[in-house]
């Protein structure tokens, strides 16, 4: 018999456990990256990001409700799709998650290196080393049970929002410098807008561990649809401010010297290191949430042997499971050891976007006499990702697209190995 996880997240509880999964490296760094592209058009961007991620919310929280069961998209790919989607989804949320995972440790690794260079000469590569450490840490917390973790999620996410408040009253404090651009100049950024929305698109994605926790949630059917668009709202809102925030601080040259420190463009605050603190604390939110995601899918694969069924295996009060958790810090720790924050937070803007592409599908699949959620909704999430996923740059594409193949045809190998059809 499968051993099933306790169900004891609420609904308080299920929104602090997505909030704590977007904020971070979406208001954090995502919002920067997209700055340094789309400029002046930067609130666009985040209201298209936003769109998409209210329309994929929905269909998410319509699959959830119905199929309420730890592992999201890899799931109903299986139950609504075939098994070949359902492997594809589960591949694809491991790649982007983790990558969003590493991106996260490594902002924060950054943000250390920075501060222990003013005491002494710190060479570049212990950023990396860091961020592993980093990685190990959350996991230790993970492993510790779901209540617990949610616990510490609530002390994370206030501190965040404290962080992000402090950064809006600070620029909007600051003189606004004139925004002068040349016609090539806004091309670029015209051009830019929605790469960044597909960057931003990334920056909203944590709804989705509500769905994937969905084994854990009271109630899942009204539980999980009321979290992920209450979660959302508080999201979009926070993010417009921060957009706005960042329009009003910035002159033309500093969309490009920006990079993904917002806090830089406050530097000479008296609050500025109260802003870093909050990076810091909501990056180390967005770590802990998704080794708790991540390792909830790589639970689901390994119950039905798409990853070695040992992975499924759950302590002894079936409160967590540590074989897939540790693997999870496996595959962070590689990404952080051997990536950049921007290469790997594009990596999971091309992986999710496809990801949510599937979902999206997978929705259009559920019953009619099931349904809560309009199929249109699910048809513009899927248009949306599908059509946000081609302004990432092709060599992302090509490594995205590469990796889920090579696990698919490892898979199909394994398969015809062990004499299954």
């Amino acid at each position: 018999m499968t051993q099933q996880l306790v169900r004891e997240t609420t609904l308080g509880g299920a929104i602090i456990l997505g909030l704590g999964s977007i904020l971070g490296t979406g208001a954090y760094v995502s919002v920067g990256l997209s700055a340094e592209l789309a400029g002046p058009n930067l609130v666009v961007a985040i209201i298209l990001a936003a769109f998409t991620a209210l329309f994929n919310g929905l269909s998410s929280a319509q699959l959830a409700a119905v199929h309420p069961v730890s592992g999201g998209t890899y799931e109903y790919g299986y139950k609504f799709l075939n098994p070949t989607a359902g492997l594809t989804a589960g591949t694809l949320f491991v790649l982007a998650k983790s990558a969003s995972a590493a991106t996260a440790a490594l902002a924060v690794a950054w943000y250390l290196h920075g501060y222990l260079n003013t005491l002494v000469n710190t060479p570049a590569w212990t950023i990396h080393g860091i961020a592993a450490g980093l990685l190990l840490l959350f996991t230790s917390f993970v492993l510790s049970g779901v209540r617990r973790t949610n616990g510490l999620n609530a002390i994370l996410v206030t501190l965040s929002l404290i962080g992000l408040v402090v950064f809006i009253v600070a620029a909007y404090s600051e003189p606004s410098p004139p925004l002068i651009f040349t016609e090539a100049s806004l091309q670029q950024y015209d051009n830019g807008v929605f790469f960044a929305a597909a960057l931003m698109f990334v920056a909203f994605t944590g709804y989705g561990r509500i769905a994937t926790m969905g084994e854990e949630v009271i109630n899942p059917r009204q539980t999980i649809p009321k979290a992920i668009v209450l979660t959302l709202a508080i999201i979009s809102l926070l993010y417009i401010a921060v957009g706005l925030a960042i329009l009003h601080v910035s002159g033309a040259e500093s969309f490009a010297q920006s990079n993904f420190n917002i806090a830089q463009l406050v530097e000479h605050s008296t609050w500025h290191g109260v802003i870093v603190l909050g990076g810091i604390v909501a990056m180390c939110g967005v770590i802990l949430n998704l080794v708790l995601g991540v390792s909830r899918v790589v639970l689901a694969m390994g119950r039905r042997g798409d990853l070695p069924r040992s992975l499924a295996r759950l302590d002894s009060q079936q409160k967590s499971a540590p074989a897939a958790t540790w693997l999870t810090f496996a595959v962070m720790a590689l990404i952080a050891l051997g990536g950049g924050i921007e290469a790997a937070w594009t990596l999971s803007a091309f992986t999710v976007l496809v990801y949510y592409g599937l979902t999206n599908l997978a929705a259009l699949k559920v019953p009619q006499a099931q349904r809560f959620v309009p199929k249109w909704v699910s048809f513009l999430g899927l248009i949306a990702c599908l059509g946000l996923a081609v302004f990432i740059p092709w060599p992302t594409i090509v490594l995205g697209t590469f990796l889920v193949l090579c696990v698919i045809v490892l898979k199909r190998i394994t398969s015809i190995t062990n004499g299954s059809p």
